[in-house]
C-alpha cells in the first residue's frame, strides 16, 4: 500500500509538471508579456506540409492567439468593423469550438490596422476581449464554453488621426486591466474579472493615441508596478491594485505604439512615427514622482522599432525594426553589439523560443535568428499569406495567425 502511495504521488508530480509545462500564452506576448518560451523542438524552417493543422479564420484581425491549455481564442471583424467576432479553436485539432458576433460601429482607422487588433487575455476560467469605436471601449468576458458573462464600457476611444486601436487587455490576479489611451481625456481601468465592475479608474490626458499594452513587474518584498507608455505621461508606473500613478518620465514627443519592456532593473519604452522609432528612454524601475532626464539610465534615437515590441532575453535587447533591420544591444547600457538587415517589413513582434528568435514579415516570411553576441540566420520559411499578428507558443505548439488562416506547428 505504501508503495502504491509513492507511485501515485510520483504520477501526480509528473502530471503537475506536465500542466506547468503547458506554458499558457494567455495575453499579448505570452507570460508576463515577455515574449519568451522555453519550448524545445519547434522547427526553424518548415513548409506547408509540416503544419499539424490550419484552419480558415473569417473576417480580418491582427490580434495574436491567446492560448489556455486546449483553447485558442482569437478576435476578428467583418463589414468594416460593423461586426466583431470572437472565436475559440481547439488547440490539438484546429476545430472551431464556438464563434460569437458583436454588433458594432465602423470608424476610420489606419490602413495597416484592423478592427480586431487587441489580443484576448485569459485567467484560465474566462477570456476577455477588447473592441473600440469612436464612442466606446468595450470589454467583454466569456466562459470557455462561449457563454457571455459580462460587458463593460470604460468610455469612448477617439482618434483625431484615425489610427484605430491596437492595445490589448491584460489580467493581473483577479483584475482585468485596460489602457484606453486615445487623443485627449483617456483612462486606464481595472475591472473585476468575475463581474466586470470597475474597481478603479485612472483618468489620463494623452496627446497622441497610444497602442501600447501594459506590463507588470512583481518582486518579492516590493510593491507591484504596472508600466505604460504614451505621449502625455511618457513612460509611467502605476500601482495595479489601485491605479495610482507612482512615477512618470514625461519625456516623449511622438506616438507610443509598441509596449514597454522590462530588462533587469530597468524599464524602457519607445515612441516614433512614420514607420520608425524616434525616441527610447530606459529608466531604473525604482523611482518616485516626476522623473527627469538626469535619472534616465540611457537613451537612443537610432535603429529603433516603431510597431514591433523589443525583446529582452538574458543580458541583451533585440530590436526588430519595421524595415527589417535587427539589432542586439546590452540591456544595461544600450551599447550596440550588432546590427544586421534581414529584409522585409515587420508589424509582428519578435518572440524567443528555446533561445532562438522568431518573427514574421508582413508578406508572411518567417525568419529565425540566433540569440547572443553573434548574428546568425537559422532559417527562413514562407507562411503563404500576409501576417501582422505575433505568434503564440503553448503546449508544445506554435500558432501563427495570418490574414486568412490560423496555423499550428508542433514540436518534434
Amino acid at each position: 500500500m505504501g508503495r502504491l502511495n509513492v507511485l501515485s504521488t510520483g504520477m501526480l508530480v509528473l502530471l503537475l509538471a506536465g500542466v506547468a509545462g503547458a506554458e499558457n500564452w494567455a495575453r499579448f506576448r505570452g507570460p508576463d508579456g515577455k515574449g519568451i518560451s522555453t519550448q524545445k523542438g519547434l522547427p526553424v524552417t518548415w513548409t506547408d506540409k509540416d503544419y499539424k493543422w490550419k484552419v480558415a479564420v473569417p473576417g480580418l484581425g491582427h490580434s495574436s492567439p491567446c492560448v489556455w491549455e486546449n483553447h485558442i481564442f482569437l478576435t476578428s471583424a467583418l463589414d468594416k468593423g460593423a461586426t466583431r467576432l470572437v472565436l475559440a479553436v481547439e488547440a490539438a485539432t484546429g476545430k472551431v469550438l464556438w464563434t460569437d458576433k458583436l454588433a458594432s460601429r465602423t470608424h476610420e482607422k489606419h490602413s495597416l490596422n484592423s478592427y480586431a487588433s487587441g489580443t484576448p487575455a485569459s485567467d484560465g476560467k474566462r477570456v476577455f476581449v477588447l473592441f473600440t469605436t469612436n464612442e466606446d471601449t468595450v470589454v467583454r468576458a466569456y466562459d470557455f464554453a462561449g457563454k457571455r458573462l459580462w460587458q463593460t464600457d470604460v468610455g469612448k476611444f477617439y482618434n483625431r488621426h484615425g489610427h484605430g486601436c491596437g492595445t490589448s487587455p491584460i489580467v493581473w490576479k483577479d483584475t482585468v486591466i485596460v489602457a484606453s489611451q486615445h487623443d485627449g481625456p483617456s483612462v486606464i481601468a481595472g475591472l473585476d474579472a468575475a463581474t466586470g465592475k470597475i474597481r478603479w479608474r485612472s483618468e489620463r490626458k494623452v496627446k497622441l493615441t497610444a497602442h501600447s499594452t501594459p506590463v507588470i513587474l512583481e518582486r518579492e518584498g516590493k510593491p507591484p508596478q504596472m508600466f505604460t507608455s504614451n505621449t502625455g505621461d511618457g513612460l509611467a508606473s502605476f500601482d495595479p491594485r489601485t491605479g495610482k500613478l507612482q512615477w512618470r518620465a514625461n519625456l516623449f514627443t511622438s506616438r507610443a505604439v509598441n509596449s514597454p519592456v522590462i530588462a533587469g532593473d530597468q524599464v524602457m519604452a519607445i515612441t516614433g512615427g512614420g514607420g520608425s522609432g524616434k525616441q527610447l528612454f530606459s529608466v531604473p524601475v525604482d523611482q518616485t514622482g516626476e522623473v527627469t532626464a538626469e535619472k534616465v539610465a540611457w537613451t537612443s534615437n537610432r535603429n529603433l522599432p516603431y510597431v514591433p515590441t523589443p525583446l529582452a532575453f538574458g543580458k541583451h535587447l533585440y530590436f526588430w525594426c519595421d524595415n527589417g533591420v535587427v539589432s542586439c544591444l546590452e540591456a544595461k547600457t544600450g551599447k550596440a553589439v550588432w546590427t544586421e538587415r534581414v529584409g522585409g517589413k515587420f508589424w509582428a513582434s519578435p518572440i524567443c523560443i528555446d533561445g532562438k528568435i522568431y518573427n514574421i514579415s508582413d508578406k508572411g516570411e518567417a525568419v529565425v535568428i540566433a540569440s547572443g553576441t553573434k548574428f546568425k540566420v537559422l532559417g527562413k520559411s514562407q507562411v503563404g499569406e500576409q501576417v501582422h499578428g505575433t505568434p503564440a507558443v503553448s503546449g508544445g505548439r506554435m500558432f501563427l495567425r495570418g490574414f486568412e488562416h490560423l496555423y499550428c506547428l508542433e514540436a518534434k
